[in-house]
Formats: C-alpha cells, structure tokens, sequence
C-alpha cells in the first residue's frame, strides 16, 4: 500500500495548532514536557475531559501512568506574557527530566491532586486519568477535569508563532533531543508490527 507521506503529514500537522504544557507529580517528584497532541475528550459540557499523547521515552509518561493525573496548560500569545510562555515552552520542552529538575525553574502552586500548576500559562484543566490506550511508541491519556482556570484574556499561542519566536541554538538543541525520541518511537513501532 502507498500513499502520499508528506500529504497525509500536512493534513495531520494542521490538527496541532497548540503547544501544551503537561505536569504531574509522583511520589513527591514534580515533572513536565510540551506536547502537541491534546484536546478535549468528552461532548458533555458539564463533564469535560481532557486528552493527551506522550511518547514512552519520556520520563512523564511513566510519572502519569504511576499517579493517575496530569495538569495540562495552554500558553499565551498576549504581548505582555509571550515571554513567559516562551520560558515554559523552552523549560518544559529544552530537556528530559531524567537531566534534572526542570519544574522548579517556573512558578507552579499545587493543584487539587498535586499537579504543578504554571501560574504563568494562559489557562489549564488539571486531571484525573480514567483511560490509557497504548499505542506501540506513545500512551493516549484520557482524564476527567477535576480543576481549571483562566489566567489570561489573550489569544492563546499557536505552534508556528512560538517556533518563529525562539532562539535559533534552542531549535538546534531541541531538534538533536528529539533524535533519540524519534528512534525510539521506531523502534517501538517496528516491535509492533513484529508482533502483528
């Protein structure tokens, strides 16, 4: 079977306009990364749920299938806060926290089940997991909203204008992080379709 790869990656790549900020914490240990593959999980207004898909190669994947919560956060694009988000994007998405504490670099509060809160995002909705799908290379986490709220009046940050805003050597880090994370996703995915 063949298809065009760059289109069907064209048309997926509009589905994640929104970087997120995801945190959790487990046994006394805060963590966090950036994500571009969340949303809204439930039509009933009075029940929201939220979803997000981390790979399996970082370190809060395994945090959120140990405590069963997550907090995830939008950024701002407002001209008074961008530079914040920036910092969140950097921090959360520079680094493994298998390199050390990254949480503690940005202003949180403990949420309602000991998820960092980023006092500095656009907004958040704090979660508890009610499902999991494993999905060979990442887990798709499901959780109720236990807790949210709006910092921010601004538009929210847009994956484009953020990537267009950070600093040419942070890009050239990330993109060399991102090597053992890709490669370790194909390698999931090739255990995958052997066991097919």
């Amino acid at each position: 079977m063949s298809f065009d790869i760059d289109a069907a990656n064209n048309v997926l790549a509009g589905l994640r306009p929104f970087p997120v900020a995801v945190t959790t914490t487990d046994n006394g240990i805060a963590n966090g990364l950036m994500s571009l593959s969340a949303g809204s999980a439930s039509i009933v207004p009075e029940l929201p749920r939220a979803t997000v898909s981390l790979t399996k190669y970082n370190r809060t994947h395994d945090m959120l299938l140990n405590s069963g919560v997550f907090a995830m956060h939008m950024l701002s694009a407002g001209p008074d806060e961008i530079d914040k988000s920036l910092e969140i994007l950097m921090t959360l998405g520079g680094s493994s926290g298998r390199d050390g504490d990254k949480i503690s670099k940005l202003r949180t509060k403990p949420g309602v089940t000991g998820a960092p809160i980023l006092l500095d995002a656009h907004s958040y909705v704090e979660c508890r997991i009610t499902g999991t799908l494993d999905n060979d290379e990442n887990t798709i986490f499901v959780g109720d909203v236990v807790a949210a709220e709006v910092f921010s009046s601004a538009q929210r940050l847009r994956i484009g204008e953020a990537w267009g805003k950070l600093p040419k050597d942070w890009i050239e880090q990330y993109e060399a992080n991102h090597v053992p994370q890709l490669e370790n996703a194909r390698q999931h995915r090739a255990g995958a379709a052997q066991r097919a």
